[in-house]
């Protein structure tokens, strides 16, 4: 594998990952659920949905004396990974991706996800049945969401290549 595509996945994965902490952050900050909708949240409802029992996506793990849903994180970790290695490597190919710094992208995936294809599949409410809370929440998380994952892509690839960001060739 070239620089240039070790850097695109090295980026994907840490910017994955540690934006994925920033945006569990951002939900503790404003949270994006109701308590009741929180009792299954939308990581455990969508493996629900294709067939895992309830039980299997409750399971929690106890560390400080909190129970802390597990299957919730692998779902969240995994999403992030998953759309931050999507964004390095469509920022390589179509560099106008970087749009607003990552920002542009973080709501175009809020939209997809949230607006449209969630509440098609019934995994959440339908978008005038969401809070207005919910929707400031999870516009803004997915923003900074995005806008991580760009620092991490620019600042990785510019480390291990040494060339400049396809936006500026």
């Amino acid at each position: 594998m070239n620089r240039k595509w070790y850097a695109v996945f090295t980026a994907g994965i840490l910017g994955g990952i540690i934006s994925g902490i920033v945006k569990l952050g951002w939900e503790v900050l404003l949270t994006p659920r109701t308590i009741a909708r929180n009792l299954t949240n939308t990581p455990q409802e969508l493996p629900q949905q294709i067939g895992f029992p309830s039980h299997f996506t409750h399971l929690t793990y106890t560390y400080s004396g909190q129970q802390m849903p597990w299957v919730s994180f692998i779902m969240h970790f995994g999403f992030s990974i998953t759309f931050a290695l999507l964004y390095c490597i469509l920022a390589e190919k179509f560099p106008k991706i970087t749009w607003g710094q990552g920002t542009v992208y973080g709501l175009v995936i809020w939209i997809a996800f949230h607006l449209i294809l969630m509440p098609l599949f019934g995994t959440v409410p339908a978008i005038w049945d969401q809070p207005f809370q919910e929707h400031f929440s999870e516009a803004l998380g997915h923003i900074v969401w995005a806008w991580v994952i760009e620092i991490f892509r620019r600042d990785i690839r510019s480390r291990i290549t040494h060339e400049p960001d396809p936006i500026y060739k």
